[in-house]
């Protein structure tokens, strides 16, 4: 996946429209089309990185998550996607069967290269992976069970019988498209569709392929194994190219989309890249001082709560929080301490607390450094 900005590649601000877009991305490809720019390698690139660019930016909701958590929303070349498939990855198979009909009547209609014969693709398919907060904070490699459409092992994919024929579409003459003239006072006017006899594809076949009835896909389970980087969100999708279902008869693959489901933790809360919890210490802990252990994801930490801690100290454990995503940086975890008041006296230390009651030392101080709940929290995100 490109790591240029999606709106720089299609020279767009921020706040275009889906019109906008679409423009912006026709205007590139047909700048950088390999057609206009035979053996150009740096066009070539420049065209895939455009289309790239009009795949997420075209799709709301591929859309909100680029504008949300940036390339990271999407995934990262050498991460996410295992077996080095990658994020992106998008050939020209890809480019022309999607984004054809964008180029209209350049380049030989919407098929662009491949003369207007239409390449299946195969649907998307969105999973639910279920991940808890050492696995965030670390990045994780899961293998998960799919079952989905892949392509036919008896036909190779083809659709047709082993010895059957492919014939050129004698309707369309293999091109894919039919063109039909309509006189109107206008004059006449020429319109493009989907060849009806072979459905796009330029050809037919003499025998179909049994187990498949001729599609060239058959349902089956497939293992996959997907790298999933740390600092990853309850919600956030990512995209695995070519993992989706295949295509019919030698068509391309849909998409894997993984959905994130976040494990909650017994004891913290997550913020972010920052992990809250809540520890109670009892009266005279808060006044003399104690050590005590705080869970963290790796274990737990020992931590210092000084004589006189007041009920609502705020203490920090720097860099033990979760990773951003999208940087090097890391979240803390923040103990929030609370004194605990006992409910129940026995007569005892009823009349120990009577008598510390009226002492100077136990009377409330408050000095100019006390905050509310608020001001105190608000100093550990400034």
């Amino acid at each position: 996946m490109s790591k240029r900005d999606f709106y720089d590649i299609l020279e767009i601000q921020k706040g275009a429209s889906a019109d906008d877009i679409k423009k912006a991305y026709r205007k590139m490809a047909i700048k950088y089309h390999p057609d206009k720019n035979p053996g150009d390698k740096a066009a070539e690139e420049k065209f895939k990185e455009a289309a790239e660019a009009y795949e997420i930016l075209s799709n709301p909701e591929k859309k909100q998550r680029y504008d949300q958590y940036g390339h990271a929303g999407m995934g990262s070349g050498g991460g996410f996607g295992g077996g080095g498939q990658g994020f992106g990855g998008m050939n020209m198979d890809d480019i022309f069967s999607q984004f054809g009909d964008i180029f209209g009547g350049h380049f030989g209609g919407g098929g662009g290269r491949r003369g207007g014969r239409r390449v299946n693709r195969g649907s998307n398919l969105r999973v639910k992976v279920k991940m808890d907060l050492t696995e965030i904070a670390n990045g994780v490699e899961k293998k998960i069970k799919v079952n989905k459409y892949v392509a036919c092992k008896t036909c190779s994919g083809s659709g047709a019988k082993n010895g059957s024929a492919f014939n050129t579409c004698s309707t369309c003459k293999g091109s894919g498209q039919v063109t039909r003239v309509t006189n109107t006072i206008l004059g006449a006017m020429q319109t493009t569709s989907t060849c009806p006899s072979c459905g796009g594809e330029g050809q037919t076949i003499t025998d179909k392929c049994s187990p498949c009835n001729g599609d060239g896909i058959v349902r089956d389970e497939e293992v996959i194994s997907i790298n999933i980087p740390g600092g990853v969100a309850e919600g956030m999708q990512l995209s695995v190219a070519g993992k989706g279902n295949m295509g019919a008869r030698g068509g391309v693959a849909g998409d894997l989309i993984v959905v994130i489901e976040e494990i909650e933790h017994e004891h913290l809360k997550r913020d972010g890249m920052n992990l809250f919890y809540d520890h109670f210490v009892s009266y005279s802990d808060a006044a003399l001082g104690t050590n005590i252990e705080v869970p963290t994801i790796d274990g737990k930490a020992k931590v210092k709560v000084d004589a006189g801690t007041q009920s609502g100290k705020v203490l920090r454990l720097k860099g033990k929080g979760l990773p951003d995503i999208n940087t090097y940086g890391r979240g803390d975890i923040l103990v929030n301490i609370n004194v605990w008041t006992p409910q129940h006296l026995t007569k005892e230390e009823k009349k120990i607390l009577e008598d510390l009651k009226e002492a100077e030392n136990f009377k409330p101080h408050p000095t100019k450094k006390d905050k509310g709940f608020f001001e105190r929290m608000k100093q550990y995100f400034e």
